[in-house]
């Protein structure tokens, strides 16, 4: 009889361990900080990629707060000033961006588009976010790496 109860006891508190270790929640990596391109795709309809690599002449920036979202581009070759300013929310895949205003150049953008919708993949130090169209099929994407 005793070894049964101990058995039972044995099972019992085993038991509540795993289901400790199964019920545990998996760590979402946030995007709050300072973020730096590393490199942009061009998807193209034949299927071909450009890739541009981040260069002293095209670098871009993005900072995140906790719901704030403020990102810069430098391309030297070009007069324009490019940057933006808004929201964005992350949850389940999806990074979604909406704009309130930016740089002469990307306020005319905005006027047309001000919501972007990107799916994206995280890690520590990096992410990846891409723009899908409607039929499935990735328009660009950005790569970038963590700054602090």
């Amino acid at each position: 009889m005793k070894t049964l109860l101990f058995i039972f006891c044995a099972s019992l508190f085993l038991s509540c361990n795993n289901k400790k270790n199964i019920e545990q929640p998996i760590k979402e990596h946030s995007l709050e900080g300072a973020w730096e391109l590393v490199s942009f795709l061009n998807y193209k309809e034949d299927g071909s990629v450009d890739t541009i690599k981040s260069s002293n002449a095209y670098k871009q920036m993005k900072m995140y707060s906790k719901t704030k979202i403020m990102w810069s581009r430098l391309r030297a070759w070009d007069s324009l000033d490019w940057f933006g300013v808004g929201d964005y929310t992350f949850k389940d895949g999806t990074l979604t961006e909406v704009l309130d205003y930016g740089s002469h150049a990307m306020n005319s953008r905005i006027k047309a588009k001000k919501k972007f919708i990107f799916d994206i993949t995280i890690d520590e130090n990096s992410f990846t976010q891409v723009e899908i169209d409607s039929l499935g099929h990735p328009i660009y994407a950005e790569n970038y790496k963590r700054l602090e």
